[in-house]
């Protein structure tokens, strides 16, 4: 375990059977060494840096099926909204005066928000705010789309490819293709965004060879951003009996993803807080370097359910923003409030965003 643990920190790569093997045989000792590698590992690239976004969280309508998505079009308990193309530019504008120059527009496969919309409104944020970042995470779309948003000066783009098992993955997201979803992230990166992939780590039927099938393709594909968390049961879908993940579990693929990737950018997501206090900074103490304060209305947030319990669901931008800074300082780090680009960025003169 030892040899194990050294080749992948000094060389970054393990075996399909080293994973499966690692996994199976971590004890609390080498837990601890593998966290700590981990944070020694993103020191490297990003310092003590923890990168704050603001989250607009603008549609709750979803054209996708997902049997673990609280979002998912069969749940008919959902209160659906959609915010206007002003309503988020006030999102942004009230993130861009507490300091972010960050933006993360998600959105459930809402095809309403047609390309001409988007483009306007990206075209628009950037007038406004020509400092900023933009990242979208709006699902599976043409590549007319994501090469139009792109142009239009979108920075980044967010999309889980939830499980590199082709059969797991077809169980989970019935009517979906596990080949589209690979081809929308490969030409993502084609294009020039900085792209983010990501899993979750508890699914049901998961095993340890599927987890490690999930780093193999984050070290084959080299994403500049990796969303891990835990599967959270939601009362409305068909897996609502399911188990769930842990925050131990997740807390160790983390950190794995951390030295596979060692250099992207790791939120420590919102469902580690919801799962455990203290899951964010756990989170960070195992590799993690970005996190997003919610921007948007207090009147929706409720209504974005992925899961259920989320945290932070009646907190006011402001107050969200110094929760998270308070959290990030006591853990030892330092608020990074800039674009926080990933640290291979470079601009060009075509477009300005590439890697």
């Amino acid at each position: 375990m030892e040899v194990l643990l050294n080749k992948l920190y000094e060389q970054n790569e393990l075996t399909k059977d080293e994973i499966v093997y690692f996994l199976h045989h971590l004890t609390p000792e080498l837990q601890k060494r593998l966290f700590h590698m981990a944070v020694e590992t993103r020191k490297k690239h990003y310092n003590e840096s923890v990168f704050l976004r603001g989250l607009i969280e603008f549609s709750n309508f979803c054209k996708q099926d997902c049997m673990y998505c609280g979002l998912r079009r069969s749940n008919r308990d959902v209160d659906r909204y959609r915010l206007t193309e002003e309503e988020i530019l006030e999102c942004a504008a009230e993130g861009y005066k507490l300091g972010y120059r960050s933006f993360v527009l998600q959105s459930g496969e809402d095809f309403s928000y047609t390309e001409d919309l988007m483009v306007r409104m990206v075209t628009n944020m950037k007038a406004r705010f020509p400092d900023a970042a933009i990242t979208l995470s709006m699902g599976e779309r043409s590549e007319a789309f994501y090469r139009a948003l792109y142009y239009a000066g979108t920075d980044r783009y967010l999309l889980r490819h939830e499980t590199a098992s082709r059969s797991l993955y077809e169980s989970l997201h019935p009517g979906m293709s596990y080949d589209n979803r690979m081809n929308c992230l490969r030409i993502l990166k084609d294009i020039g965004y900085q792209v983010g992939a990501g899993f979750m780590v508890g699914l049901p039927n998961q095993t340890y060879e599927h987890l490690a099938e999930d780093l193999l393709f984050l070290k084959d594909f080299q994403p500049a951003m990796v969303g891990i968390g835990p599967f959270i049961p939601h009362s409305e879908t068909p897996l609502k009996e399911a188990i769930g993940g842990s925050i131990q579990d997740t807390l160790v693929m983390i950190a794995l993803a951390r030295l596979f990737v060692p250099n992207a950018l790791m939120p420590a997501t919102t469902a580690m807080g919801t799962l455990d206090p203290q899951g964010r900074e756990k989170a960070l103490s195992a590799g993690a370097n970005v996190m997003m304060p919610n921007l948007s209305p207090l009147m929706v947030r409720e209504k974005y359910a992925l899961y259920e319990n989320k945290i932070c669901m009646g907190d006011e931008a402001l107050h969200c923003r110094n929760c998270i800074e308070m959290r990030i300082t006591a853990s030892g780090y330092k608020i990074e409030l800039s674009r926080g680009d990933h640290c291979n960025f470079t601009s060009t003169p075509e477009k300005g965003t590439t890697l």
